[in-house]
Parts: structure tokens; sequence; C-alpha cells
């Protein structure tokens, strides 16, 4: 059974169990140690071969790469990349989620115990997008800044 097929399963168990009744915040995938990653932009990292798309947030896209009809993030791509690049760790821990429609994996990631999608809302380098938020942890573990900073519907 593959990490992601293990991780759905779970999800569904969990949320099967939880008897239909308000759900206390979710409860963390495990957490492993990852090294030598490098920001590719404001919400994406490249550890070894494996890339990673921060959980829950859109940075602003690169010149030329928001593609017609989507409601891209507003802002300056480089600042946020820069942000990124000041937040992460030679040692970081990831919580993987699931995949994307790209093959990214979709994963919480802390450095020095600091959630990289927060940090990227609180300092207002990227927006929530709650459609993205795969069983809600990024609004469980930063609400505040989750709520501030939404992309428009």
């Amino acid at each position: 059974m593959t990490r992601h097929r293990r991780f759905s399963v779970l999800l569904v168990l969990t949320l099967a169990g939880s008897g239909g009744g308000c759900l206390a915040a979710p409860e963390l995938p495990p957490g492993e140690t990852i090294t030598q990653c490098r920001v590719v932009d404001g919400d994406t990292l490249r550890c070894g071969d494996e890339r990673i798309r921060l959980l829950a947030i859109d940075a602003p896209e690169k010149p030329g790469q928001c593609r017609a009809g989507r409601n891209c993030a507003p802002g300056d791509p480089e600042a946020s990349t820069r942000n990124l690049r000041a937040a992460i760790a030679t040692t970081m821990v990831i919580r993987r989620i699931g995949y994307d429609r790209f093959g990214r994996t979709l994963a919480l990631v802390e450095a020095r115990g600091r959630d990289l999608s927060c940090h990227q809302l609180e300092s207002e380098a990227a927006i929530y997008n709650p459609r993205w938020d795969d069983g809600g942890f990024v609004r469980a573990r930063c609400p505040a800044a989750a709520g501030r900073a939404q992309l428009a519907q």
C-alpha cells in the first residue's frame, strides 16, 4: 500500500470514528527529518528528488506563470521566495499529507519549530486557500493568519 493510500485510509477511519460531532484539532501525521532542501518559490521546496508543496498556501507566481483564467495570489514572487528561503533550516521536519496533481508531496514542514505555511501567511508572503487545506491542518495551526489571508473565491 502506498504512503498516500495509507494516509487516506487513516484519515477516513479517523473521521468515521469521530461520531459526526464537532471535530477537535486534527491529529498530525508522523514527522520525519528532511535535509538538503532548497526553495523553488514561495510555496515549494525541493529536498533531493522530492518536490514539496507547502499545504494550503498559494504564493505569488513568477512572471508568465499565472495561467489565463486562474485567480493567482497577489504580491511580489521574489519577496515571497526570499521570505521562505530565510525561514528554512538545514534540518527540518516534514509531515506528509498527500500529493497534488503534479506529483508534488503536499506537506506541513517545520523549521526551527515553526510551520512554514503559517510563516508565509503571517509574513503576508502567501495567501490561504481553504480548498487546499486537506485535513484543516493549516487553519488549526495558525487560524488568525489563515482567516486574514484568504484567496478571494
